[in-house]
């Protein structure tokens, strides 16, 4: 006895080994954000480094948690470095931020914006180091 495959079967087969072949793989897609913990630098300094994501489709540097070791607030500037290996702070220079979580939706806390990707950043604390600080980019 021969088996037969119904037109409207074969079709519903074609058409889904199709859209498998078409659809991107989970690792092509962007990340909306990343967030990084970081150790700020001294006033000036950098503190730990860390690199702009390029898998992200933020494009600033979003200070989203602060916690100075110290007491409990501080003022905090984002870095970057030049291709040719300088440091310089952002133009947004040092903003107040009391110990806690901030709303990467104020726009207070973008500490450097439109940065490209792979850039190396870190971030200075202006009356000590060694604060945490976790920055979303």
């Amino acid at each position: 006895m021969k088996r037969t495959i119904p037109a409207g079967a074969l079709a519903i087969a074609t058409a889904a080994t199709c859209v498998l072949a078409l659809a991107p793989g989970a690792s092509a897609a962007p990340q909306a954000c990343v967030s990084t913990g970081l150790t700020t630098g001294q006033s000036g300094a950098v503190g730990t480094v860390a690199y702009k994501s390029a898998t992200s489709t933020c494009d600033d540097l979003n200070l989203t948690y602060s916690n100075d070791a110290s007491g409990t607030y501080d003022y905090y500037a984002g870095r970057l470095r030049t291709s040719g290996g300088t440091w310089f702070t952002c133009a947004k220079g040092y903003v107040y931020a009391a110990d806690g979580s901030h709303s990467i939706n104020d726009s207070t806390y973008a500490l450097c914006t439109d940065v490209n990707d792979n850039v190396p950043f870190g971030v200075a604390s202006l009356y000590d180091g060694f604060d945490s600080v976790t920055i979303t980019h």
